[in-house]
């Protein structure tokens, strides 16, 4: 395939088995891990877990990326769609509350394929907010929750942590296209999410006015009511960060409380993290479990 799946358009060239472009993921989709995942957002964890997949490659190059083996070090073993349907039959006899696939964007021509089966619980897409529309629509009416990120509103910063100074517009347009599948979130008689989408941003050191600019593009641009919004505190130290120094650190006190009051100013439904969150065992083992 000559892929043009992401917001890159590199046309890179795809094989069964090998990869080209930023992502330099094969066609054939590679997964690190396949379990059941508490640590989500309450509506999507629920009592059992989220069914994650994680998938390897990831589409930006966030230079604090905590799941870097399988974004950045191409950890992963190579799955048949078929295997994948089988994988997410597996996670539901386990007791998911839903199938939710962990940085799938350069793997969008697979899922639309394989969900064409419709699965008997909720598609969670969960992915770093770096889109194509054009891309989204094809998984019109087989996703019916969407998990994005929306790191930066700030060009300069999008381009310095992650390589692409186009996330701003591209992440906006994205979500907005999530947001007009799904419609306003839905939920069940347990208060879990059946449809819908959740904003996520993690907040980064000496970037609140960031989070606070995040923040104002939400309220401005959906009725009250219409999205969640997750402001996480997790930020940890991870890797070489020789480039950036100033994001060598952890979150302060202060710009944690600082965020979180902004949020509750503005009344933006959703979630919040403590700070005791940031903590490395909140990101799971990737050694192929249920693969």
């Amino acid at each position: 395939m000559i892929c043009r799946l992401c917001p890159r358009n590199c046309g890179a060239v795809r094989t069964a088995t090998e990869g080209q472009g930023l992502c330099r993921m094969p066609e054939t989709p590679l997964l690190a891990r396949a379990a059941l995942h508490h640590w989500e957002e309450p509506p999507i964890s629920g009592t059992r877990g989220s069914g994650t997949v994680f998938f390897t490659g990831c589409p930006l190059g966030c230079v604090f990326c905590q799941n870097g083996d399988i974004s950045h070090q191409n950890f992963g073993k190579p799955v048949t769609e078929e295997r994948l349907w089988d994988i997410c039959q597996e996670l539901i006899a386990q007791g998911a509350h839903n199938i939710n696939f962990v940085t799938p964007t350069h793997y969008t021509h697979v899922l639309a394929s394989l969900l064409e089966r419709p699965l008997p619980v909720p598609v969670v897409y969960n992915c770093g907010g770096y889109e194509k529309v054009d891309t989204l629509c094809t998984l019109e009416g087989k996703v019916q929750i969407y998990l994005p990120d929306f790191k930066y509103l700030d060009p300069s910063a999008a381009r310095r942590y992650s390589g692409a100074p186009d996330y701003p517009e591209a992440a906006a347009a994205a979500i907005q296209e999530m947001v007009r599948q799904t419609g306003p979130c839905q939920f069940d008689e347990n208060g879990l999410l059946t449809r819908g989408v959740i904003i996520r941003h993690l907040i980064l050191p000496g970037q609140v006015q960031g989070a606070k600019a995040v923040m104002d593009w939400v309220a401005e641009t959906f009725p009250p009511h219409t999205v969640l919004f997750s402001l996480m505190s997790q930020y940890t130290p991870w890797g070489d960060l020789s480039r950036v120094p100033e994001v060598n650190r952890k979150l302060r006190r202060g710009e944690i409380r600082a965020a979180q009051d902004y949020m509750a100013a503005l009344g933006l439904d959703g979630f919040t993290q403590e700070r005791t969150s940031a903590k490395e065992e909140y990101t799971p083992p990737f050694d192929l479990t249920g693969v």
